[in-house]
């Protein structure tokens, strides 16, 4: 469990993390089935870079055509990804343009989820961003480093060095689980973990 200080209102704001291709999406789409508020970082990513947004025109100030999109005005956001995927340095002046808008994001959203018992925050980067301070408790969805590879080669259509050069810009699998509350198990029979999911949502209190 990460000793980061964390969320300690009456909200329940469940922090769901994990690997590239772990199952985070999947977490994500069955808490929204039962009626919880998911809240997206690589959504507000994605928002940040729409076209003529000043992240969008900080990045084409950078890297000029090379990441112009030639159907809009917006980024080709595929060259974009093969930048910051091979360049830790580019990774981290990108990162550094995006992670405050996106906590800006979760601050304003939050704002309007106040008056529910439980939200869930779903951040690939929850740890790597050191978000933890967002979050009363921290779910971090888990598979083998095996099918993590596939999944994302399956996913994304990538050879597989492409694949585990995207899984070695995140923190290992290993060390986000040492620091969860709680594991869940998604390297078995499909949707195995819904009855675990289950059974974490029925702890959920009261909000008085």
């Amino acid at each position: 469990m990460s000793g980061v200080h964390r969320w300690q209102g009456l909200q329940r704001r469940i922090g769901l993390t994990g690997g590239i291709a772990s199952g985070k999406s999947s977490v994500g789409r069955f808490l929204e089935q039962q009626g919880i508020a998911v809240l997206d970082a690589d959504l507000y990513a994605h928002e940040a870079l729409a076209p003529g947004t000043p992240a969008t025109r900080a990045v084409l100030e950078r890297y000029g055509a090379k990441v112009q999109s030639e159907l809009s005005e917006g980024l080709d956001r595929a060259a974009l990804g093969s930048i910051v995927f091979s360049d830790p340095q580019e990774r981290t002046w990108l990162e550094a343009q995006l992670h405050p808008l996106v906590r800006q994001r979760f601050d304003q959203e939050l704002q309007t989820h106040v008056g529910e018992r439980v939200v869930a925050l779903m951040i690939p980067l929850l740890f790597e961003a050191g978000l933890e301070s967002l979050c009363s408790e921290i779910w971090v969805v888990h598979c083998s480093p095996t099918q993590q590879r596939q999944r994302l080669m399956t996913r994304n259509r990538l050879s597989l060095e492409a694949a585990e050069q995207r899984i070695r810009t995140q923190w290992p699998m290993d060390r986000k689980t040492e620091l969860a509350d709680c594991v869940i198990k998604n390297g078995g029979v499909p949707r195995s973990w819904t009855s675990q999911v289950r059974e974490l949502l029925s702890e959920t209190p009261p909000l008085d």
